[in-house]
C-alpha cells in the first residue's frame, strides 16, 4: 500500500483544474509552539514540500465550475492536522458556504499530529461543524481519500462527504497499522483497511484513480449541482398520466374508476409468461438501463461496477438530475439475494437525496431478499421495515420503477413511492410462483397457475393502485433494449418533472392517500375475489 499518495497537494490539484485558475485562500502560518525540536521539524517540512502547512485550501475552475478545494500534503509530516492546519481547514469550509460553493476534500494524512497533543485532537471538532454547516447549506461535500487517511482524519471530516471516493489500494481506517501491532502483538491484516475492501462493503462510494477523479466530479456536480441545467419540461415519446390516474397497457384510469375487468386486462400479457421472460439472462438490467438513458452518470460502485446486487448511481435521466438505487438482476445462474447491507445503503442513499434536494428513484428487479441464517443475524427483515418507513417518511420526490422480477420483501422495500412506473412485463409477489406453490399445493408444479390467479403482472398492479403508467415491451425487453430502454428512460424522465412540479405539502399528502388505499382490489368476475 505504500508510504504515501504518490501525487502532491499542488499536482493533484493541477490534474483536477482547469489550467491556471486556481486562486489560494491560505494566510500565513502563525507562532505554533514554544518546543524546539517541534519547530525545527516544522521548518525542515516547509524546506522540504515548498508549502507552510499540510494542507491547502483555494477556489478554481473545474471543467468551467468554481469549486472550493481543501488537499492534504502527506510530504508535511505526514499530512497530519495541527491547530493552525485544522483553523486553515475550517477557514476554507466556511468560506465555501458563504459563497455557495461546491466543496472537494482530498485528505491524506496520518492522524493528529501527536506533537500537539489533546489540542490538536480536539480541532477535528471544529473542522466537523464546519463541514455540517456546509451539508446543512445543501451544498454539495465531496471527499477524496488518498494512501493514506487515517485516525482522526478518517474518523470525521475526511468521510463525511455526501459521496466519498478513494484512490486506489489506499490504506484507510481508524487504527494505523504500527499501533495496531503495539497494542495486540499481531500485524493488522493487509487487507482490512484497504480502499477496495472498504468499496466492497459500501463504505467507500467508489475507488477511482487520480487521473479519472476529474470526469467522475465533472459529472457528479453536474446531478448535485444542475439548477441552471434543467429544462421546465422533458417530453416523452408516450404519454404519462398525472400521478393520481393508473395505467394499464393501452388503457388510463383512476383507481377508484376502474373500467369492468374485461375491458382492463384484454391486452394483459400471460402472468406465468412474463415471470419466465422477466428470468432471461439477456434481459436489461438496472445498470444497462442507466448506461442507455443517463445524460450524466456516475456509477457508485465496489470496485469493476459489476456483480452486486445493489445498483447506486448520480444521473440526469433526460434533463432531470437524480439519486438512483436499484437492485441488479442477475442471470439465472448466478442470481444475488439483497442483503441486509443493501437495505442499509438504500436507506443512507435516500437520506442523501434528501438533504440534496435530488429526487430518489429506485429501481425493483430482484429475485428476493437474502434468506439465510446470517441474514436472519443481521437483521434483514428490521432492515426491510426501515426502508419502509424511510421512503414512506422522505421528503424529497420518489419515483419507483418496476424493471422485471419483484419478489418478496426485498422488491416491496423499494415500492414505497409518489409514483410507480412497470415495463410491462414486470411483477410483484410475496414468494416466486413456485414458492407459492409450494406453501399452496406443497409442490411447484402449481406455478403457472398461481402465477395466473394471485394478480402479480403489471396491469393487476394498476388496478389495485400501485402501479401508474405500464411501459409497453415488444415483445420483451431483451428483444429490443435499446427501444424499450429508450421508452423507459424518457417515462422516468417525465414522470420526475411531473413530480417537480408539485409543491411538497401537496404531494406528501398525496403520497399518504396512495399508500393508505393501496391493494383495494377492485370486483374481479375472473378470480372471483371483491374489495
Amino acid at each position: 500500500m505504500g508510504t504515501g499518495s504518490s501525487l502532491t497537494a499542488r499536482q493533484l490539484i493541477g490534474l483536477l483544474l482547469d489550467q491556471g485558475s486556481f486562486r489560494s485562500w491560505d494566510e500565513p502560518v502563525g507562532a505554533q509552539s514554544a518546543d524546539a525540536d517541534y519547530l525545527a521539524a516544522l521548518a525542515r517540512a516547509r524546506e522540504r514540500t515548498g508549502v507552510d502547512e499540510a494542507v491547502i485550501t483555494g477556489v478554481g475552475l473545474l471543467a468551467g465550475r468554481p469549486v472550493a478545494l481543501v488537499a492534504s500534503e502527506f510530504g508535511f509530516l505526514g499530512g497530519s492536522i495541527g491547530v493552525a492546519t485544522a483553523e486553515r481547514i475550517t477557514r476554507a469550509v466556511e468560506r465555501a458556504t458563504a459563497e455557495r460553493l461546491p466543496l472537494v476534500a482530498l485528505p491524506v494524512s496520518g492522524g493528529t499530529r501527536m506533537q500537539e497533543g489533546s489540542a490538536a485532537f480536539l480541532c477535528m471538532l471544529r473542522i466537523t461543524a464546519a463541514v455540517q454547516a456546509h451539508r446543512a447549506a445543501g451544498l454539495p461535500y465531496l471527499s477524496y481519500l488518498r494512501n493514506p487517511t487515517m485516525g482522526g482524519v478518517f474518523a470525521s471530516w475526511g468521510t463525511l462527504g455526501q459521496l466519498v471516493f478513494a484512490e486506489p489500494r489506499a490504506r484507510l481506517g481508524f487504527l494505523g497499522p504500527r499501533v495496531y501491532q503495539e497494542l495486540r502483538g499481531v500485524e493488522l491484516p493487509p487487507d482490512v483497511q484497504l480502499a477496495e475492501t472498504l468499496a466492497g462493503r459500501g463504505l467507500v462510494d467508489a475507488v477511482v484513480a487520480p487521473e479519472d477523479l476529474r470526469e467522475v466530479l465533472r459529472r457528479s456536480l453536474a446531478v448535485l449541482a444542475p439548477a441552471a441545467s434543467v429544462p421546465d419540461s422533458v417530453s416523452a415519446p408516450e404519454a404519462v398520466p398525472a400521478p393520481d390516474t393508473v395505467t394499464a397497457p393501452d388503457t388510463v384510469t383512476a383507481p377508484d374508476t376502474a373500467p369492468a375487468p374485461d375491458t382492463a386486462t384484454a391486452r394483459e400479457p400471460d402472468a406465468w409468461d412474463s415471470v419466465r421472460r422477466t428470468r432471461r439472462p439477456d434481459r436489461p438490467g438496472a445498470r444497462e438501463l442507466l448506461r442507455r438513458t443517463a445524460d450524466e452518470l456516475v456509477l457508485l460502485d465496489a470496485p469493476g461496477g459489476r456483480g452486486g446486487a445493489l445498483v447506486r448511481a448520480l444521473a440526469v435521466l433526460h434533463g432531470r438530475p437524480a439519486l438512483i438505487v436499484g437492485q441488479q438482476r442477475q442471470g439465472p445462474d448466478h442470481e444475488r439475494p439483497f442483503t441486509a447491507a443493501d437495505l442499509r445503503a438504500v436507506r443512507r442513499s435516500a437520506r442523501l437525496a434528501e438533504q440534496l434536494g435530488l429526487p430518489l428513484v429506485t429501481v425493483v428487479d430482484t429475485a428476493g431478499a437474502e434468506l439465510s441464517a446470517a441474514a436472519e443475524l443481521d437483521g434483514i427483515a428490521v432492515e426491510i421495515a426501515h426502508c419502509l418507513t424511510t421512503l414512506l417518511a422522505l421528503r424529497t420526490p420518489v419515483l419507483a420503477v418496476l424493471l422485471g422480477q419483484g419478489s418478496g420483501g426485498g422488491a416491496l422495500a423499494l415500492l414505497p413511492a409518489d409514483r410507480v412506473l412497470a415495463a410491462g412485463h414486470a411483477w410483484l409477489a410475496p414468494l416466486p410462483p413456485e414458492g407459492a406453490s409450494a406453501i399452496v399445493h406443497r409442490d411447484g408444479a402449481h406455478a403457472a397457475d398461481l402465477a395466473r390467479s394471485q394478480g402479480i403482472g403489471a396491469a393487476d398492479l394498476a388496478a389495485v393502485g400501485l402501479v401508474d403508467a405500464v411501459v409497453p415491451e415488444r415483445p420483451d425487453a431483451a428483444d429490443e433494449p435499446a427501444a424499450f430502454c429508450d421508452r423507459l428512460g424518457r417515462a422516468v424522465g417525465a414522470a420526475l418533472t411531473a413530480l417537480a412540479g408539485v409543491p411538497e405539502a401537496e404531494r406528501l399528502t398525496a403520497r399518504a392517500r396512495r399508500h393508505r388505499r393501496l391493494g383495494d382490489l377492485l370486483v374481479d368476475p375472473a378470480r372471483g375475489g371483491s374489495a
